[in-house]
């Protein structure tokens, strides 16, 4: 076998300079928006702007951009915040084969960097492609037994952090290769932090962006790494893993397909565990008229991660509720959708929700299990108070590539994150910047808006 690292840092540096198909271009542009959307709401709510508060005499001298509170700093600072910032909401990109949220570090990282050293929009955007390349790669590698133990977007994002730095900074295959390989040494956050209570989770990202930029630096500054450190008997894969990695899935299509093209937008703002459940129940009130008090009882037949991480019935914050399929399926019926409202002061202390909470149970499924993580299944059954059964089988999750938002669908959901953050003009200005401009994306004025 050759050596994995070396090929993917290949693959990075070839997103420099190679042709980009529109195709490619404007999913990354895509991608990119739905970062922006995603992180807007964390600006105002979450860790983030405590944290921006009190590591404001860090910042240190630079021009990237912090968003949630507008401040310039260095390229560090700022993708700790927006990789904060970016996560909190629970509505960033997931790479559904590797089980990976790649926009949180990723993006947070390229952008600060590409602000700092004052990039091109379009050395962003390919710097990003790469990363992503590197990042959704080494996590179909890792999993499923890495997700076990580890949240994968806080390990595996330092890597595709790392990687769009190393980038931006002019680095050739072999700077990229040691930034790898030294961002393999940052990699960390357990499950505990993203299962249990406490809203540690965000800084899992931010943290990843950080140390990704962090490595990319050191990388491109002449400091090396061991470019065995993915595949070793004592890398990265065997210390986080049950091998030394599944890298003849990884590399599978390298040069043929690229991961920014086949990403899941999040249609709900909840785990995406919860989306087969959700997208479920939804078809079966397409086809049957029923509602919240309609229900006598609901069982979800799931995959592994439904059943550990979502069989929650203690909801008593927002992102509690996040990952409850209780939750969800209530906020679902009696609210109408999982986005931004579901998760309010006001809605957690609904009765009609709580009510619902109760009689959704939830089981693991052999056989759904199995086709983890490739497929986000769940099975239903819905029985109502009148006593008819509803039976059905969701195959797919709205969002994932073989279901997508389409550019109106990802237009609106932006529209709509966005919308608490920023008046009607920059919320356009932002969009149009990022859909059609050439320039980088540069400072927004965050304020809660009323109406």
């Amino acid at each position: 076998m050759s050596n994995p690292l070396i090929t993917l840092a290949e693959a990075a540096a070839h997103w420099n300079s190679c042709p980009l198909s529109e195709e490619v271009d404007w999913q990354t542009r895509r991608t990119i928006l739905d970062w922006f959307g995603s992180m807007l709401p964390g600006c105002l709510d979450g860790p983030g702007p405590a944290l921006a508060k009190v590591l404001a005499s860090g910042r240190g001298e630079g021009r990237a951009i912090s968003y949630v509170d507008g401040s310039v700093g260095t390229s560090r600072h700022a993708a700790l915040l927006n990789g904060v910032t970016s996560h909190t909401a629970e509505f960033d990109d997931i790479f559904r084969d590797g089980g990976y949220h790649p926009g949180s570090p990723t993006i947070s990282a390229a952008l600060a960097v590409a602000q700092d050293v004052g990039a091109s929009g379009e050395a962003f955007r390919r710097a990003v492609i790469g990363g992503y390349e590197v990042g959704c790669r080494v996590a179909i590698a890792l999993q499923p037994s890495h997700y076990r133990d580890w949240h994968i977007t806080a390990t595996v994002g330092t890597i595709g952090a790392a990687v769009s730095t190393a980038m931006l900074l002019g680095g050739t295959a072999d700077t990229i290769a040691h930034a790898i390989a030294i961002s393999t040494s940052f990699a960390g956050g357990h499950q505990e932090n993203l299962q249990g209570l406490g809203n540690t989770k965000p800084l899992h990202c931010g943290h990843a962006a950080e140390a990704g930029v962090l490595a990319g630096l050191a990388a491109s500054a002449g400091v090396t790494g061991s470019l065995d450190s993915l595949h070793a008997p004592h890398g990265y894969a065997a210390a986080s893993s049950d091998t030394t990695g599944n890298w003849q899935a990884a590399l599978d299509g390298l040069g043929e397909w690229t991961p920014i093209t086949r990403m899941t937008f999040k249609n709900h703002g909840c785990c995406g565990h919860i989306f087969p459940t959700l997208d479920g129940v939804r078809t079966l009130q397409s086809q049957v008229s029923f509602q919240a008090g309609d229900i006598h009882s609901i069982t979800v037949h799931g995959y592994g991660p439904t059943a550990a991480i979502c069989n929650r019935m203690k909801v008593e914050t927002a992102r509690d509720a996040r990952f409850s399929v209780q939750y969800c399926v209530g906020a679902l019926l009696a609210v109408g959708r999982v986005r931004m409202e579901a998760f309010t002061p006001e809605a957690l202390a609904r009765e009609d929700i709580r009510a619902i909470m109760p009689k959704v149970v939830v089981v693991e499924d052999a056989e759904i299990a199995a086709a983890y993580p490739s497929r986000r299944m769940a099975r239903l059954r819905v029985e109502l108070t009148d006593g008819r059964v509803l039976d059905h089988f969701q195959q797919t999750r709205k969002g994932d590539p073989d279901d997508p938002l389409t550019d109106e669908e990802l237009v609106e959901k932006y529209d709509e994150l966005a919308a608490g953050a920023l008046g009607d003009q920059d919320r356009e200005g932002l969009k149009q910047q990022v859909l059609f401009g050439t320039d980088l994306p540069l400072a927004l004025t965050i304020a809660p808006r009323t109406a």
